[in-house]
């Protein structure tokens, strides 16, 4: 069965129980952890898989044990409701502050937890992402590799952008972050340096793009000045902390002759009814009020005209 006739949210709940915690975890970073915790609260702590087998053993009091996760089941680590390990504790100093001892474990379970969600959600999502890409590929209208490619920027053409926000888009993901990024004044440095000049400006911002984006973002150039950058699955904040990046990277930019400045509007899209081509229009609405506000900030003509 193709992943594009499983609805995602049905993919995301069955799935799990494909994962061990070696697919989800570092484990020898949650063991490190956990000897840490172990050694400052005199405990013993076994962590296994969802059936019983030891993955983790601090200390000697689990040595001969077998645990029963069914009728003994420990502490339960979930993700997406389902059982992945069970974490157990021996108490070896009574002395010790017991409560505050049961409450660092707990949270040290719900931790990893998440931990293990986010690690999830991530890799099913590229998973699910890239099989509806292949498909969409073997369709009349799929775009050939050697037409993804902005040739001037290196990011993606308009054309395959669009194709990609159909991938997103049928996959049923959200959150999707959806920014329009528009370069400032990009016709005063056409007019007064020339084409070469101007399409340098564009390279440097696209360059700027890509070092600081993520290995899962899509970037493309929508128009001549215009780029769209999606974020799957986007963390809070991720995408305001990208675009602070990238308006710190131009203006920090040292050139002779040219400012690089982007003004970026930022939309989420959060209910799978919606398309990102109409966030993308969002977008460029929330572009244009930021773009108000930079040409308007103080000092922003005068770098902008330093060498007229």
């Amino acid at each position: 069965m193709g992943y594009d006739s499983i609805p995602y949210d049905k993919r995301i709940k069955e799935n799990i129980r494909n994962y061990s915690l070696s697919n989800l975890y570092n484990i020898e970073s949650i063991k490190k952890y956990l000897s840490n915790l172990a050694q400052v609260f005199q405990i013993n702590i076994l962590l296994t898989d969802r059936h019983g087998e030891k993955e983790i053993v601090i200390g000697d009091s689990f040595l001969g044990f077998h645990p029963d996760v069914v009728s003994e089941p420990g502490r339960k680590l979930q993700v997406q409701g389902r059982t992945i390990g069970h974490l157990y504790v021996n108490d070896l100093d009574g002395g010790q502050d017991r409560q505050l001892m049961n409450e660092m474990v707990d949270g040290t379970v719900e931790f990893l937890a998440k931990l293990g969600e986010e690690a999830y959600l991530r890799r099913e999502s590229s998973i699910y992402l890239e099989e509806l890409e292949r498909q969409l590929a073997d369709k009349a209208h799929k775009v050939k590799g050697n037409e993804r490619e902005d040739i001037l920027t290196g990011v993606f053409n308009k054309l395959y952008f669009e194709t990609k926000m159909q991938v997103i888009d049928r996959s049923e993901v959200v959150p999707v972050a959806v920014l329009n990024v528009n370069i400032n004044d990009w016709k005063y440095a056409n007019d007064h340096y020339g084409d070469e000049e101007s399409d340098r400006l564009i390279r440097i911002v696209a360059d700027i793009l890509k070092e600081e984006a993520g290995s899962y973002f899509v970037i493309g150039r929508i128009d001549g000045d215009v780029f769209g950058v999606l974020i799957p699955m986007a963390e809070d904040g991720e995408a305001e902390r990208y675009a602070t990046k990238i308006q710190e990277r131009c203006f920090t930019y040292e050139d002779p002759y040219l400012a690089p400045s982007v003004a970026v509007g930022i939309v989420y899209k959060t209910n799978i009814e919606e398309t990102l081509e109409e966030k993308m229009s969002d977008a460029e609405y929330e572009m244009f009020d930021n773009k108000f506000n930079i040409k308007n900030s103080k000092g922003y003509r005068q770098r902008l005209e330093k060498k007229k």
